[in-house]
């Protein structure tokens, strides 16, 4: 499973572009629908996007991995299952993906189609929220990776159904996804002067996680571990 440069840019891009699609779509409609209430319209969000994001690993990961975060594809690059010429291809067809899924929403709702988001989203707990979500997220896909690798999917959907409940953010845990949703001033916009600081929180989530969740899923010397092969594994 080691595709085309090409078909990997693809599958990135547009697993990425529907993910943001729908996470900003389904706020929209789900503020639209809510009547005021953000329990409501928070509660519509979680599952759609719960949903693609099981819908979308399971089709792209037989492709590229279905990363669709940089996050994850760093650590996929740290622990040696992609290629460092990868890396750069992964991250540039997920920026660029995040961004025409913000765009395909705003159209499809009528609104204009780049938006300057007035959203504050800053400070400690923010950050704090953003570091976990990112840990847990990495933990779950190295975890259950190893124990159950055909769960992995729903598993990830799971996780952050949970987590834009327990996080004070609403766990974007993707820097991707933080940057683009800077151009959206709807349910799901952040303002573009507090990207940075997510995304560091993003990162150094995801590297902690990584170093964390290795050693503890480290197995005994001569044990086999469980994991499939990723598709760039052979490059």
């Amino acid at each position: 499973m080691n595709g085309s440069p090409a078909r990997l840019f693809a599958a990135e891009a547009i697993g990425t572009a529907l993910l943001l699609a729908t996470v900003v779509g389904s706020g929209i409609m789900a503020e639209r629908l809510a009547g005021g209430n953000v329990a409501i319209a928070l509660l519509g969000n979680t599952l759609a996007t719960a949903c693609i994001l099981v819908v979308l690993t399971l089709m792209l990961g037989p492709v590229s991995g279905g990363h669709m975060n940089p996050a994850v594809t760093l650590m996929f690059a740290l622990r040696g299952e992609l290629s460092p010429h990868r890396v750069g291809l992964y991250v540039a067809a997920q920026a660029a993906g995040a961004i025409v899924g913000v765009i395909l929403a705003h159209a499809m709702f009528g609104q204009a189609l780049v938006q300057a988001s007035m959203h504050a989203r800053t400070g400690p707990s923010q950050w704090l929220s953003e570091f976990t979500a990112t840990f847990g997220l990495i933990g779950v896909i190295l975890g259950v990776r190893r124990a159950r690798p055909d769960a992995v999917a729903l598993a990830v959907g799971l996780y952050i159904a949970a987590a834009y409940w327990f996080t004070a953010s609403t766990s974007f845990a993707n820097p991707a996804v933080a940057l683009a949703r800077s151009l959206t001033n709807t349910f799901s916009g952040i303002a573009p002067t507090d990207v940075p600081a997510f995304v560091l929180a993003e990162l150094v989530g995801a590297l902690a996680a990584m170093i964390f969740f290795g050693w503890i899923f480290k197995l005994p010397s001569g044990s086999q571990h469980v994991l499939p092969a990723h598709p760039d594994r052979a490059a």
